[in-house]
């Protein structure tokens, strides 16, 4: 299984002149974060901040809720030193996990039909494993060998 970013990271879409001004000052903005976090009660704190070229990061100890993310919002919007329209709404970051299934039989037992992804939902929805995993597109089957009755199966999560 491989996996994208980090879900601790807080990703605050910023112009290149709001992001330098936040940046200069990152300590005080982190202290600040911190204390306003704390004054809600989140568990959630901000433990450094780094750039990208149109974003800032803002790393925490845990996944931020809903609630941290426009408390973040207010505070950054609310800073004295940046243009207010040229900040997005923070958000965390987007991924893509791969499940590669390897070694599955490639024809349903006893037939000559080879596996669809309509059966591979119905087993995958039926298996406990996958318990709260919801599936991005349609399973892509793949058979190993043409005289092999292997395949794999791809899973996007």
């Amino acid at each position: 299984m491989t996996k994208g970013p980090l879900r601790k990271q807080i990703i605050v879409l910023i112009s290149i002149e709001n992001r330098n001004k936040f940046i200069e000052s990152s300590n005080l903005h982190i202290t600040n974060l911190n204390r306003i976090l704390k004054s809600i009660k989140s568990e959630v704190i901000a433990d450094f901040v780094y750039s990208d070229y149109t974003e800032i990061m803002i790393v925490t100890n845990k996944v931020a809720t809903s609630l941290n993310l426009q408390t973040i919002e207010k505070y950054i919007k609310e800073t004295y030193q940046i243009n207010l329209e040229k900040v997005k709404i923070p958000k965390l970051p987007q991924f893509k996990l791969y499940l590669k299934i390897i070694s599955i039989l490639y024809l349903l037992k006893n037939t000559n039909t080879p596996i669809s992804a309509d059966v591979v939902k119905t087993i995958i929805k039926n298996n406990h494993i996958f318990n709260n995993i919801i599936i991005a597109s349609r399973p892509r089957i793949i058979k190993v060998f043409p005289k092999l009755n292997m395949a794999i199966i791809w899973l996007d999560i």
